[in-house]
């Protein structure tokens, strides 16, 4: 497989289902956020102090939901349930989109936190797979600070190592600290528009006049 695409559960239902139709025959495999399901986990958590182990796994229960959800309205997608079931699929000529639970119980590559989401999840199979990684979200990359407030600006190209330095963006804290461990890089990129995120994968597509952002991790 060529690439990892994660879908950002900010996109689910119809962004997220539509990017999934669009990735027919692109040699992908599809990772889902959790969504709203996984915030009501994080927002409940907040005073109710859950442990850590059953917050970090109820959440990835949450992306395993919208795999499935997604996967119901999509003919050229199927679920694999490990990275060899993914290979058979994609050699099907079908798009895999992984139910990661099982797989990430078994690797257990991750301390249990909040700081850990589907993005660092998707690096860790990407890397697994020595694909690349497309971060695909609901905004058109990474921002100085949050899009809506004054004053922010568009980031097109940043160094992992300064990603390290905010507190708060469009992907997960950890993201950042993979992505330099693995000395790969990763692009962010707006899912409401899948022309942009087929002109990311597609070399036959040359047209990148749009905003996303590339992080460089290598």
């Amino acid at each position: 497989m060529k690439q990892v695409v994660k879908i950002g559960g900010s996109l689910f239902p119809d962004y997220a289902i539509e990017m999934a139709k669009k990735l027919k025959n692109t040699n992908s495999l599809i990772i889902l956020g959790g969504g709203e399901f996984a915030n009501l986990i994080r927002k409940y958590d907040s005073y109710q102090n859950f442990s850590a182990e059953v917050t970090h796994y109820t959440a990835i229960d949450c992306m395993d939901i919208l795999a499935k959800l997604v996967n119901d309205k999509v003919d050229s997608a199927k679920l694999a349930y490990s990275i060899e079931e993914a290979q058979k699929i994609s050699d099907e000529n079908l798009t895999p989109i992984f139910v990661v639970s099982d797989f990430l119980k078994k690797e257990d590559p991750f301390e249990c936190s909040w700081d850990v989401t589907s993005d660092s999840i998707a690096a860790y199979v990407s890397h697994s797979l020595n694909a690349n990684l497309l971060i695909v979200t609901n905004v058109n990359g990474i921002y100085t600070r949050e899009p809506s407030e004054e004053g922010s600006k568009f980031i097109n190209k940043i160094d992992a190592k300064k990603l390290l330095t905010f507190e708060e963006s469009s992907i997960d804290l950890m993201l950042p600290s993979l992505l330099i461990e693995f000395g790969t890089n990763c692009y962010v990129v707006n899912g409401m528009y899948p022309e942009r995120v087929l002109s990311l994968i597609d070399d036959n597509i040359n047209d990148y006049n749009f905003d996303y952002t590339l992080i460089i991790g290598d």
